[in-house]
């Protein structure tokens, strides 16, 4: 049987790596030829295998890979009827079981184990659930997306292990697209150069719903404001943040970052880092009974102003923000913090809950002493 397929195909084929990263402009043929490559060589090549093809939702993954891949089955006549169970999304082929999920099918995603696992659109995922999918996976993991984020955990996790290829793709290795296709794309040189890094040259863009834009620094500058300061314990962690202003520069270090502290230990912590009991630190209101308590252990602690989360927000995005370098947990933070977008991929207004702790720290010592009428007037130690 002869297929039509690109360098994709190849890379798979002779790729002998655990994990394989396929990042793409649009139209390059990635989700095509990796499900032509399940389809002709892994499943032709085995029998008895569990193979998952997944997406974030499941009718995004119905309406692009699992399309392709029935599609596929059908031009070159391998589709039966019999083989297909629609009601549970899977496919009987060559002896092999192929199913599709979404991450919002929970039961399935913490199902049963796989051989071969392929994540269709995977800047879409959180590592946790990158994580939960590889600690089914007995065998290979692919990967394929759009690099639409600057900063993402497949950068940083994925593509620095050694067991992993990465591969990279764009239009132009797409021999099959006509030439009207050609010229919307090479369009976007003139129109948009942003989305023509992505989706014209497959290259790492710059994320739009990024909630706040930063700088990293050597060392702090400026006058001391105050500290802000999250609560966490088993599953969240505890976070301390020294806030720092030199005119339109605001300058935040991260102090703290641990989970299981109780108000004992942070108690101890703040004398260990070297706090002056006179300094106010700025703390989680949702936590009064903690706050009392550090603060009868002759700590300057006060609740946060109870407002909303914008605010702060718009207040921190007035300076200048910079972050020191050795605040590694916080850098990752603000790389990753994000506005939520609409089933229609409009930004909203409302930020992401998570990826947040040292944020949320950051933002209580802003709130609190910069919402105040007469802030600037008296000197700040």
């Amino acid at each position: 049987m002869k297929v039509q397929t690109n360098v994709v195909f190849e890379h798979l084929h002779n790729s002998d790596k655990k994990i394989i990263v396929e990042q793409g402009g649009t139209r390059s043929g990635k989700t095509y030829n990796i499900v032509s490559w399940i389809i002709f060589d892994y499943c032709t090549q085995h029998s008895g295998k569990i193979i998952t093809i997944c997406r974030k939702t499941f009718p995004a993954l119905r309406a692009s890979v699992m399309r392709d891949f029935m599609d596929i089955l059908k031009e070159n006549d391998l589709y039966n009827e019999a083989n297909h169970n629609k009601s549970s999304s899977e496919y009987h082929l060559f002896g092999n079981l192929v199913e599709f999920i979404g991450l919002d099918m929970p039961v399935k995603l913490r199902g049963r184990k796989r051989d071969l696992l392929f994540i269709n659109e995977a800047n879409e995922l959180y590592w946790e659930d990158f994580q939960q999918l590889l600690f089914r996976t007995d065998g290979r993991v692919i990967l394929d997306y759009n690099p639409s984020d600057e900063f993402h955990w497949i950068y940083d996790k994925v593509l620095t292990r050694d067991d992993c290829d990465f591969y990279q793709t764009s239009y132009k290795d797409n021999p099959f697209l006509s030439q009207d296709i050609i010229n919307e794309i090479e369009r976007l040189k003139i129109t948009d150069n942003h989305r023509w890094r992505i989706f014209g040259l497959g290259e790492r863009g710059q994320s739009r719903s990024l909630v706040f834009q930063h700088q990293e620094c050597e060392e702090v500058k400026g006058k001391f404001l105050a500290y802000g300061m999250d609560f966490g314990f088993s599953n969240d962690e505890t976070t301390l943040v020294a806030t720092y202003i030199d005119g339109i520069d605001i300058y935040f270090k991260e102090l703290l970052y641990r989970t299981g502290m109780t108000n004992q230990d942070i108690a101890k912590e703040f004398s260990v880092l070297g706090l002056d009991r006179r300094d106010e630190i700025f703390a989680d209101s949702a936590e009064p009974k903690s706050i009392e308590e550090i603060h009868r252990m002759g700590w300057n602690i006060k609740s946060v102003i109870k407002g909303e989360i914008n605010l702060g927000i718009d207040m921190m995005r007035r300076y200048r923000i910079n972050l020191t370098k050795d605040s590694t947990n916080m850098i990752k933070e603000f790389r990753s913090y994000k506005y939520i977008e609409d089933k229609n991929g409009k930004l909203t207004n409302k930020p992401e809950d998570r990826n947040n702790h040292l944020i949320d720290a950051c933002r209580y010592s802003i709130v609190n002493k910069l919402s105040k009428p007469n802030y600037g007037k008296y000197a700040i130690r």
